[in-house]
């Protein structure tokens, strides 16, 4: 077909709702208002109602909202933190960040933590789990919770691809102490630019974070701590509020488009991804696995077919954590999975003839 197939197409879905999209930003330019004013505000409350959070805080970046989180929970230099290997290095980062160690745990079958491995890891100097719900799927809250009962853990959740996914009929970002969430343009709610927030249901964390966020400021010039510039602007937080009115049928029509993947596609060289019994994916990507991954992203790619990896590098590996002392062969699943993932187009706004070349394609790979 003519034109490349890109893996993602932000500009699909902007055409989708750009009468909506344009309104709300001349509104907020032409407003004068563009740092913490009403958007903001909107946003946090229409936010927090839709996940089922009691209050929720906009920052400037999914980053931020991580290693803030840390930071008024008091995590930090001599402290353990349990995440899953497989994940993006940002996840990472918003432990090291803080001065405290990240430990790291195997994935499941679904690609996320293996909640059975993490009982062996607790230690006298861990204080807490972060939880990362990697491309659209939650974890295995209910034995994490668990496990975080029994050894009186905090429980921080990296939600920055699963806006809107639950775990028996419960919102991602709600079961722990801090949900944090990305709002990357590339995310199933993203902004056009860099933007983030944390749920909460502790009034107490909630506006620690409203303090941190803005210098350690409460009340201006008044400066309680050494806080950061992590401020949501009024323009993301408009555009978001337009954006997360449509989600429900946005995240429909990716669950179609998964669907149809899984539906359709029958070469055995592909290992299809799977939804956790009791859970709702979103789909923030879909992603197979094969041995012959370089070899079919070639073929793909001749014929027009992008795709992403997602992730080629486990953080443990990584230069930015070498100082760690791990080396290739410490976590042999999260490196399988580095080795083997791939991810195929999906996005809003993606055509039915596109996804049939993309499916026919990966039919006819020959290997």
């Amino acid at each position: 077909m003519a034109g490349k197939i890109m893996p993602n197409r932000l500009d699909r879905a902007f055409y989708l709702y750009q009468e909506e999209l344009e309104a709300k930003a001349l509104e907020v330019l032409r407003s004068g208002w563009y740092v913490l004013g009403p958007e903001v505000e909107g946003f946090e409350q229409e936010f927090a109602a839709y996940t089922g959070s009691r209050h929720c805080v906009g920052l400037a970046s999914g980053l931020d909202a991580l290693w803030l989180a840390f930071k008024v929970l008091g995590i930090g230099s001599g402290d353990e933190v349990i995440v899953q290997a497989n994940t993006y290095i940002a996840s990472v980062m918003g432990i090291t960040i803080n001065g405290a160690t990240p430990v790291f745990v195997e994935p499941d079958a679904f690609y996320n933590m293996d909640a059975s491995q993490l009982e062996g890891l607790v230690t006298k100097r861990t204080k807490a789990i972060l939880v990362v719900h990697l491309y659209g799927q939650s974890a295995d809250m209910g034995n994490i919770l668990q496990v975080c009962k029994r050894h009186g853990l905090r429980l921080v959740e990296d939600c920055a691809q699963s806006h809107g996914a639950c775990f028996q009929d419960r919102m991602t970002g709600t079961f722990g102490d801090i949900g944090c969430f990305s709002f990357y343009p590339s995310k199933n709610l993203g902004a056009f630019g860099d933007a983030g927030a944390i749920v909460t249901d502790d009034k107490r964390l909630a506006d620690k974070m409203r303090i941190y966020r803005n210098y350690g400021s409460e009340k201006r010039y008044y400066n309680k701590v050494v806080g950061a510039n992590s401020r949501l602007d009024e323009l993301q937080a408009g555009l978001l509020r337009i954006r997360l009115k449509h989600l429900p049928e946005l995240t429909e029509e990716r669950r179609r488009l998964a669907c149809r993947y899984s539906q359709e596609l029958q070469n055995r060289k592909l290992l299809l991804p799977q939804v956790r019994p009791g859970c709702e994916s979103v789909w923030h990507q879909y992603v197979i696995r094969t041995k012959e991954r370089e070899k079919l992203m070639h073929y793909l790619e001749r014929q027009g077919i992008g795709t992403i990896i997602h992730y080629p590098i486990p953080p443990h590996l990584s230069e930015a954590y070498a100082g760690l002392g791990h080396g290739r062969g410490d976590y042999p699943l999260a490196e399988e999975y580095a080795d083997t993932v791939l991810s195929l187009p999906l996005y809003n706004g993606m055509t039915q003839e596109e996804q049939s070349f993309v499916i026919e394609a990966l039919n006819a790979f020959p290997g």
